[in-house]
């Protein structure tokens, strides 16, 4: 049998399938494993009351702080202009946000772009789309004076829970599950 350059790749990409597909369900397996590890974390977090801070500026300059939201329960989102997750999120924190602002829940948004015109230009885009009555208190991280306790964020977007006592009840990193939904619907009260 003569083997073209062309048959060897071929047979080389047959082989590369073949290998992956028997370790399909390993890797499958591992993953699972590693999301069940990552929800346990989050859960161990959760249980553990950490007592929760931020002080930063609005865009128009004005002081915000966690004291603020002293008695409501309060979603921290941290994300980015460009992250599709993100905006997914944000939209339907959004609609949450406007069915919930009378019942002390407040949605505050960070953003950790590194690049401060990113921010800006985002916020371009709020006012333009957003109907005022729509609109959430949104910090940039990296502003002058900006100082929090919510650690170093990796996953964009990633989401805190606080409790109307300041108290951090949710860190989930990605994006917010439906029993995240019940939980924060819960802890509103009635």
């Amino acid at each position: 049998m003569v083997k073209t350059p062309l048959l060897c790749r071929l047979l080389a990409l047959v082989a590369i399938v073949t290998v992956s597909s028997l370790s399909l369900p390993a890797m499958a397996q591992q993953s699972k494993e590693a999301k069940e590890s990552k929800e346990v974390k989050e859960t161990k977090e959760a249980t553990t009351p950490q007592q929760m801070s931020f002080v930063g500026v609005d865009p128009n300059g004005k002081k915000v702080a966690l004291s603020d939201y002293a008695g409501k329960t309060l979603l921290v989102s941290f994300f980015t202009a460009g992250c599709n997750l993100c905006a997914h999120d944000l939209k339907l924190m959004r609609e949450f946000y406007v069915g919930n602002a009378k019942r002390n829940f407040v949605l505050l948004a960070i953003n950790i772009d590194q690049n401060k015109q990113d921010f800006d230009t985002y916020l371009q885009l709020i006012n333009l789309a957003v109907p005022k009555e729509q609109r959430f208190p949104i910090i940039w991280r990296n502003a002058a004076g900006h100082k929090d306790n919510f650690g170093t964020i990796v996953n964009q977007p990633t989401h805190f829970v606080i409790n109307p006592k300041g108290q951090l009840v949710l860190k989930r990193e990605g994006t917010f599950l439906p029993g995240d939904w019940d939980n924060l619907w819960e802890s509103l009260g009635s």
